[in-house]
């Protein structure tokens, strides 16, 4: 566990409860649409052999997918405790105890905390970090090869959703706030550190970008 964590009301948003919702869901579904296309990136970049870091893992479900297309290991970094047990769970499931990690770490206060990768993921995760030039310069800076995250769309329907959201939060006297960052800006942080994008899905309430060191400007 990292010192540093600060978990900033994830560990009252996302409970136990979520991370059981969450797993069942995966169970009965699989990934969700986002998910899918995330990994679908990946595994055309090419997975094999490849280390895998996911920032904001949740239960793992990804980290699962990667490691069955033939992922050499992941480390998980989450801020919320609640997920730890269910994550174990699916592992145990898909026959891959031992090949994956789960810590309690937030890589932007802490980089050097952070195991480096082949592979960063992040889904539905910069929405909830105040800070994404932080957190994305970490990220950038621990990507071996390619880098894929997910975020909320820039225009009034998800500024409509997080603004009622962090509502219903400040009502209900939680820390957890979520935010809506600007994608180009996002994309800078992460140009800036050498990655270029190879990859965009523009979903209505999620968009992708995939990165890579040294592809295409």
């Amino acid at each position: 566990m990292g010192g540093c964590c600060d978990p900033r009301g994830c560990d009252r948003m996302f409970t136990s409860g979520f991370a059981r919702h969450v797993a069942r869901r995966y169970r009965k579904r699989g990934l969700d649409r986002t998910a899918t296309r995330m990994v679908a990136f990946l595994r055309e970049r090419g997975i094999e052999g490849a280390t895998v870091l996911e920032i904001g893992g949740g239960v793992g479900e990804i980290q699962v997918e990667l490691l069955r297309l033939g992922a050499a290991s992941a480390v998980g970094l989450e801020l919320s405790p609640s997920y730890r047990d269910e994550a174990a769970r699916l592992l145990a499931e898909a026959g891959l105890t031992g090949r994956a990690q789960y810590r309690l770490h937030d890589i932007a206060a802490d980089p050097a905390g952070a195991p480096a990768a082949d592979v960063v993921v992040l889904h539905r995760v910069v929405c909830c970090y105040p800070d994404y030039e932080r957190l994305l310069a970490a990220v950038a800076d621990h990507a071996n090869r390619l880098v894929v995250f997910s975020h909320p769309p820039r225009n009034l329907g998800g500024r409509v959703f997080v603004g009622v959201t962090n509502l219903v939060m400040r009502l209900r006297r939680e820390r957890y706030r979520a935010f809506v960052h600007p994608p180009e800006a996002m994309l800078g942080v992460l140009r800036e550190r050498g990655l270029r994008p190879a990859y965009t899905h523009r979903g209505f309430t999620w968009q992708i970008a995939g990165l890579e060191r040294g592809g295409p400007a």
